[in-house]
């Protein structure tokens, strides 16, 4: 890809995201940062700040950054005098190497997918609509930021002033009084605070026998649903007639065998006359009994690919929010640690004497600290209304940062005593010069090694302190919360199996990526002329 496609794409990002931000618009992936800088108040400061830029009275500044950050990078690249970004014949080389290992050039890809699908956001998993035609008038509920109630649709009553179940007007689209078409998203269910309805099956009476959807004499709790799918009967049946009253048909159907149990132990049995087998005649041939999955519900029911968890919410819908979530942990999570870290690291190695002692100190004091204490801590003391993504963020970085330092320091410590450094400072480059333009550059193979176990990382803490109770608040969808749940409910498998698959394959696709990345930068097992 050439550098000028490049960077009209990140200048087209940075105008779009602009647009989308003052128009009210809620475009996939590009509007994450102001969505992230809603949900952390920190993130945002009063319309005071710059009127032009409010938006509900606020300034949500770090998506306004995140946006200058990428028209400046598309500015940058599209006034250099080259026409491609060409690699370096070292760094072009390990490239060479890496795609060589195919466990970690298959699971970049694989990666790559992983993020493509995440970067879909709302066009793919989300109980707002994408279209909505209706009277003429063409709606995208998905990709606005406002509310749109449900008498724009035709609803009257209460659902008049709520905002509109497009769930239920996909089901009634085409219908007099009703919208013309409505395009949901592939899984229609967001991941949080979006419980659905128990699923239900009909079941078919079979010769005054009502059958499982299998064909088997039904044993189980049956119900009676109104229009709306809300109960109004429930009734037990064994062997496919109502338990405790109707136990069997005689052949000539003019009298039906009725039992009575207790604890599952006959306790009473007798004859009942032509009446009440009318009755019951009158009862199978209303076929009106279904069959309900309570939640969690296993998969394949009620439009559910993975079933739902305890809570009523889709899996593959809450496992898409997850993914999400971690997708937005790294990003704000990597800057920080590793400008920490880097920064740290080259001061100590650079400088060394007393600051380098001072600060491995520090370090080994911070690094005592016993982090889950820590959180627990925190999240005794914090204010509900406090905790979130920013929070657990900052906790994570306070000790994410100590290691990768170690390791600069060293690489800083080997490189200022190259030629190339006393070069400079002969030609007068001052500190901040030799290490911006000279170690810096040097040290990109060791931060790109670090970057994916890094993310996994990240992913893991989230997950463990989530499955603690110590992590994210119910408004975030998470994996570890999910495989507490599962783990909690091991009648339905189907919970903790899905929770476990996304996290243990992320990590190793992850894990496969950094490890093919060190092999392929490792000097001891290349040389420079390979």
């Amino acid at each position: 890809m050439s550098k000028t496609l490049i960077a009209l794409l990140f200048i087209l990002a940075s105008l779009l995201g602009t647009l989308g931000e003052l128009n009210g618009w809620l475009l996939p992936t590009l509007s994450w940062p102001f969505t992230v800088s809603r949900e952390m108040p920190i993130l945002q400061a009063d319309e005071s700040l710059s009127p032009f830029l409010a938006v509900e009275g606020k300034v949500h500044w770090f998506g306004w950054l995140c946006m200058g950050v990428l028209m400046c990078c598309g500015l940058y690249l599209l006034v250099r005098r080259s026409s491609s970004l060409r690699l370096p014949p070292k760094y072009a080389k390990r490239v060479e190497r890496f795609k060589k290992i195919k466990r970690g050039y298959w699971s970049l890809i694989t990666f790559g997918v992983i993020l493509l699908l995440a970067a879909m956001d709302q066009c793919l998993v989300g109980k707002r609509a994408l279209l909505v035609v209706h009277d003429g008038n063409w709606y995208s509920p998905a990709l606005t930021r406002a509310v749109l109630p449900g008498n724009t649709f035709g609803l009257t009553g209460a659902e008049a002033q709520a905002e509109a179940d497009y769930r239920v007007l996909k089901e009634r689209s085409g219908q007099p009084g009703w919208p013309q078409l409505v395009i949901m998203p592939l899984v229609p269910y967001d991941p949080t605070m979006d419980a659905a309805p128990f699923p239900s099956e009909q079941l078919e009476w079979n010769d005054g026998v009502l059958c499982d959807t299998d064909g088997s004499p039904y044993n189980g709790l049956a119900c009676r649903l109104y229009k709306d799918g809300q109960m109004h009967l429930r009734q037990r049946y064994r062997k496919g007639v109502p338990d405790g009253h109707v136990q069997g048909w005689l052949r000539n159907r003019t009298e039906v065998y009725s039992a009575t149990y207790r604890a599952g132990e006959l306790v009473e049995e007798h004859y009942r006359g032509p009446k009440q087998a009318a009755d019951f005649l009158a009862l199978t041939k209303a076929g009106t009994e279904c069959k309900v999955y309570y939640h969690p519900a296993p998969p394949f029911t009620g439009g559910h690919l993975l079933g739902t968890n305890s809570q009523g919410a889709d899996i593959l819908a809450y496992l898409y929010g997850g993914l999400q979530v971690n997708i937005k942990a790294a990003l704000l999570y990597l800057p920080v640690i590793y400008f920490i870290g880097l920064t740290m690291g080259m001061l100590m190695g650079y400088f060394g004497g007393r600051f380098d002692l001072i600060t491995q100190r520090i370090i080994e004091i911070i690094s005592q600290l016993p982090f889950l204490f820590v959180v627990m801590i925190v999240a005794d003391f914090v204010p509900l209304e406090m905790r979130g993504l920013f929070l657990i963020l900052s906790l994570l970085a306070m000790f994410g940062w100590m290691h990768m330092t170690y390791l600069v320091r060293t690489a800083t410590m080997k490189e200022k005593t190259r030629d190339y450094v006393a070069a400079a400072k002969v030609m007068g480059a001052g500190t901040v010069h030799i290490l911006w333009q000279h170690i810096l550059p040097n040290l990109r193979g060791i931060v790109v090694t670090l970057v994916p176990f890094s993310v996994a990382g990240v992913i893991l803490s989230l997950a463990s302190l989530d499955y603690l109770g110590f992590g994210l608040p119910d408004t975030y969808a998470s994996w570890g919360r999910l495989l507490n749940d599962g783990l909690s409910k091991l009648s339905s498998p189907w919970v903790v199996s899905s929770a476990f698959f996304a996290l243990v394959g992320t990590l190793l696709v992850v894990t496969f990526i950094g490890e093919s990345i060190r092999e392929a930068c490792d000097p001891r097992r290349h040389s420079y002329y390979e």
